[in-house]
């Protein structure tokens, strides 16, 4: 989808919240709730009372890597950034080439030819090999001939885009729930949506009685100009984490992503619902993705699993689809055709009228809500991007039915 909005330069946070004014903190952001239709107005601080014992919020464990490199392509020695993006399993990177500006900021820039070399720091270089997809002019895959976990600890810094208004620490860009990777995988971009959250708040949230549960999914380098639809990432849902889910939607509490990125690996580690077909079998319900083509199923759920599973059904109906614990890569987009069979609610940023990201908050919340919601930012003049005000979707309060 696409907002008849427009979002004035203004509304971009250019510096983190903490760095906008004394004594702040990263949480002193604006949160915007819907319900439906309806909007309210919020300090993030609010969250724990917005949410209920029982609730379950997943988060993104990735960390965020230094992975933007200044180099030199080919024998003309033309300046450019690497967006390191994401590393396929043969060891090659998904690489963005980007032509730096005097402010610090980069501009697009098409990737190739097959066969350049692009010199980096320390004497390592990059290989272009070719296009990540067919007709894809963005992103290339690139073999380095060094350690590049390494190189970017040594050489890195964050990726950075124009509406910010200077380079951050890589801490500003760290969340909470960050934890290292043995193999040093990582984000080339931060999931943002975890970033206001701080420790005294995740402990106030389950002294509530709201639960916390990881996963990880590593997000490339995103499409800031040209808004193209998210390519395969590596995720990993634990078993903990699937049987968290389980029982909360069982026990009916709301399952709450933490970012697109959360709603990505949870929907790609669904495993569709038994229907009941005529004959009183059991059925597998058609055309619902069974999980991503060479993940690996390490569920452990139990009883749990076994019950929603096999839930009865009225011919037609289906309930969800249950979380089982898998890791690899995912393809999944989430749109509003293919609809959310585990994610209640999402705790996301603002994103550009025009992101595809959209597309997949019309699947929780249906479109009229997102219509609504980003007219009231605008209106409210709240702050888009990473160092933003973040927007939290929940489900449509139904009133309860008058007793007899």
């Amino acid at each position: 989808m696409s907002l008849a909005v427009r979002v004035p330069a203004e509304l971009s946070a250019r510096v983190p919240a903490e760095q906008r004014g004394p004594g702040r903190g990263r949480d002193d952001v604006r949160l915007l709730v819907s319900r439906g239709e309806a909007v309210s107005h919020h300090s993030f601080r609010e969250l724990p009372a917005l949410l209920r014992a029982g609730d379950l919020l997943v988060v993104n464990t990735s960390t965020t890597l230094a992975a933007a490199v200044d180099g030199r392509l080919g024998s003309g020695g033309e300046p450019v950034v690497v967006h390191f993006s994401t590393r396929g399993d043969d060891g090659r990177w998904a690489v963005e080439l980007r032509t730096p500006e005097p402010s610090g900021s980069t501009r697009p820039r098409g990737g190739g030819p097959a066969g350049a070399v692009v010199r980096l720091p320390g004497g390592a270089r990059l290989v272009l090999a070719g296009p990540l997809a067919p007709g894809s002019g963005r992103l290339w895959w690139g073999r380095v001939d060094a350690d590049v976990p390494g190189l970017l600890g040594r050489y890195g810094r964050a990726v950075r885009y124009g509406y910010t208004e200077r380079d951050q620490p890589l801490s500003a860009y760290q969340t909470v729930f960050a934890l290292p990777s043995p193999d040093g995988s990582g984000s080339a971009e931060m999931p943002s949506a975890g970033r206001p959250f701080t420790a005294r708040l995740v402990t106030e949230l389950t002294d509530r009685g709201v639960r916390i549960a990881p996963l990880s999914l590593h997000t490339g380098v995103s499409s800031a100009e040209s808004h193209e639809p998210p390519y395969p990432e590596r995720f990993e849902v634990p078993a903990a984490t699937a049987t968290l889910v389980n029982a909360a939607r069982a026990g009916g509490g709301r399952v709450i992503a933490v970012g697109t990125t959360v709603v990505r690996a949870l929907e790609s580690a669904v495993v569709e619902p038994a229907r009941r077909t005529e004959s009183g079998a059991a059925s597998r319900r058609p055309g619902g993705p069974q999980g991503p083509s060479g993940a690996r199923d390490a569920s452990g759920n139990g009883s749990v699993v076994r019950a929603l599973e096999s839930a009865v059904v009225e011919p037609g109906g289906a309930v969800g689809g249950v979380v089982r614990a898998r890791a690899g890569w995912t393809d999944l987009v989430v749109t509003p055709a293919r609809g959310v069979r585990v994610v209640d609610g999402l705790l996301t940023g603002l994103h550009e009228p025009e992101a595809s990201h959209l597309l997949m908050l019309e699947a929780v919340a249906g479109r009229a809500a997102v219509r609504s919601a980003y007219a009231a930012a605008v209106r409210e003049r709240y702050l888009w991007h990473e160092f933003g005000d973040v927007h939290l979707l929940l489900p449509e309060e139904k009133p309860h039915a008058a007793h007899c």
